[in-house]
């Protein structure tokens, strides 16, 4: 028996199709939590094509929103005016995910994540991804840096951002000048409150709000070439000799100030490093989806 060309189309068809419907009735059954996707400096929307497809191909039928706002140079205007304009589009999304949602917040984006999981008392954020996010501040000479301020060097930096009017720079709201430290405790608006480096009267509540994430997932690699010290995006960084100390030894974690210690003791700190990774191509590398995001987003 041979199978007639029309046969031979809708079988090779119906083998196709099969699969895709059971991807598809999987997802329905199962159904995958919303993904919100969180831009960084100078990034916009559109950049996150490659993610939405690698999501869209391991977890069909996932509904994923790149939030777009304080896109290219509106990135850089203050943290906490970004927290809340980032937390108004994405309470609506929450708010109609039962189940609860996953973020994926990118380099900037992570620290913007941060204060919107510190400060939203209700959210249903189970995944936390921090991707190449320097979550313990940034302090290095970068093309970035040469771009905005082309006077500066690191090490002057801080006579900028640690004004009132530097503090109006969202980059600035998280430089963190290791050999000025009591000018970033008094001076910085948004990442010394976040990790109660400075008295903080939300402290507690922060905390709490923060550890209703089910997972903590910090993404980063020695090949960053921006991210500074790029342990930053697993919570290390300089002291005062800019020797990295890594996140155990870090006095936030030690004295478990915003739920680092209680996340790692829980089991849902996940450490996720991958070398030959450039910071521009974190969200575009499908080895580092696969490796670090893809099993946290169901």
């Amino acid at each position: 028996y041979v199978a007639l060309p029309s046969e031979r189309s809708s079988s090779g068809a119906a083998g196709l199709l099969y699969p895709l419907l059971g991807a598809c009735l999987w997802a329905a059954v199962v159904g995958y939590k919303p993904v919100i996707i969180v831009h960084g400096l100078f990034d916009s929307s559109g950049d996150f094509i490659n993610l939405q497809r690698f999501i869209n191909e391991s977890h069909p039928g996932t509904n994923v929103t790149v939030i777009d706002l304080f896109d290219r140079s509106a990135s850089l205007q203050p943290m906490w005016k970004q927290v809340e304009g980032f937390k108004a589009a994405i309470y609506p999304i929450m708010q109609n995910a039962e189940d609860g949602v996953h973020f994926i917040c990118y380099s900037q984006g992570g620290l913007v994540c941060r204060g919107i999981l510190s400060t939203l008392s209700d959210h249903n954020v189970q995944s936390f991804i921090s991707l190449s996010s320097p979550q313990a501040g940034q302090y290095g000479d970068t093309d970035y840096l040469r771009y905005l301020f082309p006077q500066f060097v690191k090490s002057n930096l801080f006579h900028l951002c640690y004004t009132s009017m530097g503090q109006r720079i969202s980059i600035c709201n998280y430089w963190n000048d290791p050999h000025h430290r009591d000018l970033y405790v008094n001076s910085s608006d948004y990442l010394a409150l976040l990790n109660s480096e400075r008295p903080n009267p939300n402290s507690t509540e922060w905390k709490k709000n923060f550890l209703k994430i089910k997972k903590l997932v910090l993404v980063g690699g020695p090949d960053d070439g921006v991210i500074t010290p790029w342990q930053s995006s697993q919570f290390g960084f300089y002291d005062d000799n800019e020797t990295v100390v890594e996140m155990q030894h870090q006095d936030l974690y030690l004295r478990d100030v915003f739920g680092l210690k209680t996340l790692a003791a829980r089991g849902d700190l996940i450490i996720c490093s991958v070398p030959g990774v450039q910071h521009v191509y974190w969200h575009s590398n499908e080895t580092v989806f696969h490796t670090c995001m893809e099993k946290w987003l169901v």
